[in-house]
């Protein structure tokens, strides 16, 4: 009886119902680990003078009782913020917070290190979603004729077999951009934390296992498109299609997007050229390739070593060495970047930056190979790509314009430098979290990041420099601020929702996912990150912006940021490949085996 009144509590009082209580607690739906930092934001209309209790879900046992405390920070929304520490609670159970006066309970919360089980295989299940070729989601193939090219050596609309790889996000789009990052990310995962993936199913993404992990298995999907994209030494394809596909939704195998032979048919694939590119009036800028190549040249250098060593494949290992070697080559041959493209709208990748790209690549080689070349070319461009190339000491910043959103070039190098060496890198990661936390102390909910578009993939991305950081220098004083800046994406927010779709399980997550599998197939696939909440001012000037329910979140917005769970907003509730990939590493670091 007592878990079936609990149960009814949590409905009347929940985070989405504000006309039930005078009083909301935001907390980390997944819940914490034992020793974490554990802090609920409490906020109302008026001042909160009120303990809480922190109650045992299981026996009704009162276990603590916190004092709130107010934080005198911008009042987002018009509300009176507090918040409760519970830290010092580390007994493992099953948890939630209740006020003593006000009666309004939080959502049910785990303690112990067992709260972040297994996720980051969740986030795999949502990458295969994204696959293109054979999808193991929907057991089909489409884009068998990826594509004919634009700006390359080859005549234009020459047919080359640019096939696999993963959808970017809602749409249908393949970026080398953001590809490249994605498979890099993973394999640095799996090399950091090899023994927390599991085994379930085989290359293609089907329910057998194969022996393989299957972050490896993922990983490989990005291989082996990288290795098609770059399939001559002096040649790098960097995306296929583009804005043309968006023609509404439509299930990928049935793309009615024509790019000049027809819907469903051939598509558009660009050459990396280095120079500006564009078929209509919107032209990207390019000084370069060597964002494009670094990158991928580190994701193969990464590849070569693991495929020897842990996977006994010297064929496949050996293939990996000669594309990191030839891909690294062409980005010293060709230093600087190459931006997306669009066609009829004014949206792309903005990349800019390229030296932390070579930085990374030129460490893992050094790695791979021990030419002490490598050392001194990665330690150059380590002191090019410095601070200044990181959104993390801006307050804003284009569309992807310093991208990736962490220079993983500094870690991989740290491993092999001496001591001043050691420190400058580790210094560079510092700046940027000193930085954040100076942005974090000015609101409620500890939050270090700009609001700007995909503000969830800097976030993700913050939480991973604060990590390296700790590892590379033993310097574990930011975790409270790591915490806060993880515990947002977990319902420590103004809306109380997971920015994680089907995350976790029976608690507010991300539904009305700007997706073709939702609307159309009304399918949800957890483990997908979307792009997250926005500036109110960015999201006014958006364009084809349209909400199609009525918000569900109307009590929570406030002046400064938006998020929407609504097919219609794009800019804040949309999934993206290269999103979610890059928070396998943060899952994978508070997971345990």
């Amino acid at each position: 009886m007592f878990n079936l009144l609990l149960l009814f509590a949590v409905f009347w009082t929940g985070p989405n119902n504000p006309e039930n209580t005078a009083v909301h607690i935001r907390i980390n739906q997944l819940g914490y680990l034992t020793e974490d930092s554990k802090v609920a934001v409490i906020f109302g209309k008026k001042p909160i003078k009120e303990s809480f209790q922190l109650i045992d879900q299981n026996t009704g046992e009162v276990i603590g009782e916190f004092k709130s405390q107010r934080l005198k920070k911008d009042n987002w929304g018009g509300f009176e913020y507090s918040e409760v520490d519970f830290s010092q609670v580390q007994k493992s159970g099953s948890y939630f917070l209740k006020g003593k006066r006000s009666e309004a309970t939080s959502t049910i919360f785990r303690i112990g290190d067992d709260a972040y089980g297994n996720h980051q295989e969740t986030l795999l299940e949502f990458m295969r979603q994204q696959r293109c070729g054979y999808n193991p989601t929907l057991d089909m193939v489409c884009h068998e004729k990826d594509g004919r090219t634009f700006f390359g050596p080859m005549p234009d609309s020459t047919f080359v077999d640019l096939s696999g790889g993963w959808h970017d996000a809602g749409d249908q789009l393949k970026y080398l951009i953001t590809s490249s990052y994605a498979t890099a990310h993973m394999l640095m995962a799996y090399e950091m934390y090899p023994d927390r993936f599991e085994d379930k199913v085989n290359a293609l993404g089907q329910p057998w296992p194969n022996g393989i992990p299957d972050i490896l298995d993922e990983a490989k999907w990005g291989l082996d498109w990288i290795h098609k994209m770059h399939p001559a030494p002096d040649q790098l394809f960097h995306q296929v299609a583009d804005d043309r596909d968006h023609r509404g939704f439509k299930i990928p195998n049935q793309d009615n997007s024509d790019y000049g032979w027809g819907e469903n048919q051939y598509r558009a694939a660009y050459f990396a050229t280095g120079k500006p590119q564009g078929l209509r009036q919107y032209q990207s800028e390019a000084t370069g390739v060597a964002n494009l190549a670094g990158r991928s040249a580190a994701a193969m250098a990464l590849a070569a070593r693991i495929w020897e060593k842990d996977l006994n494949d010297p064929v496949f290992a050996a293939k990996c060495k000669r594309a990191a070697i030839s891909l690294y080559n062409l980005g010293r041959e060709k230093e600087g970047f190459q931006q997306g493209n669009s066609y009829g709208a004014p949206y792309r990748y903005n990349e800019e930056t390229w030296a932390d790209d070579m930085e990374w690549a030129a460490a893992e080689l050094y790695k791979l190979t021990g030419e002490n070349d490598y050392l001194d070319q990665a330690k150059k461009y380590a002191l090019m790509s410095n601070t200044e190339d990181s959104w993390t000491v801006r307050d804003s910043a284009a569309h992807y314009q310093l991208y990736p959103f962490i220079n993983m070039g500094h870690y991989s190098l740290h491993e092999v430098v001496d001591e001043d060496f050691k420190k400058v890198l580790e210094g560079y990661y510092l700046d940027g979290i000193k930085y954040t936390l100076q942005r974090a102390e000015k609101n409620p909910f500890h939050i270090g990041v700009p609001f700007i578009w995909c503000s969830n993939n800097l976030l993700t991305s913050l939480v991973t420099q604060v990590i390296l950081y700790e590892k590379m220098s033993g310097d574990k004083s930011f975790e409270p601020f790591l915490s806060a800046q993880r515990d947002w994406l977990f319902g420590r927010n103004p809306w109380g929702t997971s920015m994680f779709t089907g995350i976790p399980e029976g608690g507010e997550y991300p539904v009305e996912v700007h997706t073709s599998l939702y609307v159309l197939l009304d399918l949800q696939v957890p483990g997908g990150l979307v792009d997250g909440p926005v500036y109110t001012s960015i999201y006014n000037n958006l364009i084809g912006l349209t909400l199609l329910k009525e918000d569900k979140f109307a009590a929570f917005q406030n002046e400064h940021v938006v998020y929407h769970d609504d097919v219609g907003d794009y800019s804040t509730n949309e999934p993206t490949m290269d999103g979610t990939a890059g928070a396998i590493l943060m899952m994978s670091h508070f997971s345990k085996k």
